[in-house]
């Protein structure tokens, strides 16, 4: 394939357009043209011969814008006529050429049918139209020949196709007007875009980008300005998690190292080793809990690519594993479930987890109870966990979710965006309200019916 720059595309683009129409004008329009004139030579021979048949008959008289017509032509082009017998040749009428009159009573005797018959030759470089009408005589048959000398088609239809071929040429010029201006409009903005994609590549989002001018360009401009925006968020979200991922692994691993050194110089008492051992092993599983919320978190966006395996199940079948898994980690706060017959329709495994990580923060906010409940309405199926701590100050509401946001107990703060990730992975999202009983976190998922 022939590689051509942007000019060169306009240019081909033009000039082929303009070729294409010229031909289909220059093939159909001679044609017609052709085919007109044709049929026009024909009409003024019939008339004419009708009329000499039949001089004084008012239905060959033709209407008068015709009639006016028919006068013009003939003062131009005028007929002849030629009277044949079928066995005796001809009878009277005008010269013509012997080759010609052969050929016509060749035509006159093959003629079978009694309507008139329509021929053409070319002789001599010019053109014959000439018709032959039977007519039935006492004495035998006797054919009539109208004839009629015209260059005139042929002069036109050659006259035409001249000023055709001008005609296109002209407008293959001028055509490069348009394609140079055409070109001028578009490498602009085209080259200006191309410039700020150059610079993304070297990840250089900063200078921001707006074309005015043309609707289309300007709409072009802002999507790319929108994905700038999108891309300078993405990288600050990025360096934002490094920078919260390494401060949150720091201090445990500093804790770790210091205990570890510490028992290694044996700098502290023989009895009290279990105790750092416990210390050590606490601040890995905070290291390993962080790990796993960090990786977790970043599969979120894997996610939304693949399929999940959704299903429908009871909410008990996940709600009492958590019951049971958490209760032992504060004997004070008592842990109840509602609602463990609603159906629910996802993929179990991610509201598991998203229910663990609600779960997980009312402990942390709780003074007696924690409330897991499930419940049904019109197109909605509504999970809560409500726990009986403190109210959440209006100013942290619309940053609950957001990573790395902690609350005055929180650890860590990817907890609550998981939950919202898993909520906007099953086209739900997440609510919380503060309450007389205390705090209550909603997950609002869509409602799904069984397939009978």
């Amino acid at each position: 394939m022939i590689k051509m720059n942007l000019t060169q595309r306009i240019w081909f683009s033009f000039i082929a357009i303009i070729l294409m129409v010229g031909l289909l004008i220059g093939i159909i329009y001679p044609i017609s043209l052709k085919s007109t004139l044709t049929e026009e030579t024909y009409r003024i021979i019939e008339q004419e011969q009708a009329r000499s048949m039949n001089p004084s008959g008012e239905h060959l008289v033709p209407p008068s814008s015709d009639l006016e017509f028919l006068e013009r032509r003939e003062a131009e082009r005028s007929v002849g006529n030629v009277f044949l017998r079928d066995q005796y040749g001809i009878l009277e009428g005008d010269q013509v050429p012997n080759d010609v009159l052969r050929e016509m009573v060749q035509n006159a005797q093959n003629q079978e049918d009694d309507r008139r018959g329509r021929y053409e030759l070319t002789y001599n470089e010019a053109t014959l139209f000439y018709t032959v009408f039977k007519v039935y005589h006492p004495d035998g048959e006797i054919f009539h020949i109208s004839f009629m000398w015209d260059t005139y088609r042929d002069q036109m239809v050659n006259r035409l196709w001249s000023r055709l071929f001008y005609i296109m040429l002209l407008a293959g010029l001028l055509s490069l007007i348009p394609a140079f201006w055409l070109k001028h409009y578009l490498k602009q903005p085209l080259t200006s875009l191309g410039n700020h994609f150059e610079q993304i590549a070297k990840r250089n989002w900063k200078e921001p980008f707006h074309w005015e001018g043309d609707d289309d360009f300007e709409k072009l401009s802002d999507q790319f300005e929108q994905m700038r925006q999108n891309l300078i968020r993405y990288d600050r979200a990025q360096k934002t998690f490094i920078q919260h991922a390494s401060h949150e692994l720091k201090t445990p691993i500093m804790v770790v190292k210091s205990y570890a050194q510490s028992v290694k110089d044996g700098i502290l008492p023989r009895e009290n080793i279990p105790s750092n051992m416990d210390v050590i092993l606490e601040e890995a599983n905070r290291m390993e809990k962080r790990v796993k919320d960090m990786l977790y978190y970043t599969k979120l966006d894997t996610l939304k690519e693949t399929t999940m395996d959704k299903e429908f199940f009871p909410f008990g079948s996940i709600a009492y594993q958590l019951e049971e898994r958490f209760r032992m980690q504060r004997e004070d706060v008592k842990i109840t479930v509602t609602g463990e017959q609603v159906d629910i329709y996802g993929d179990k495994e991610q509201l598991q987890v998203l229910l663990e990580n609600l779960v997980e923060n009312a402990l942390r906010y709780a003074n007696s109870i924690i409330e897991m409940s499930a419940e049904e309405k019109k197109d909605q199926t509504i999970l809560s966990v409500l726990n009986d701590g403190d109210p959440i100050p209006e100013k942290e509401m619309e940053h609950l979710f957001t990573p790395f946001r902690k609350g005055n107990k929180g650890q860590f703060g990817l907890g609550l965006a998981i939950v919202k990730g898993i909520s906007e992975l099953h086209k739900g999202y997440p609510k919380v309200n503060n309450t007389e009983e205390g705090v209550c976190f909603k997950i609002i998922l869509p409602k799904q019916q069984k397939k009978k």
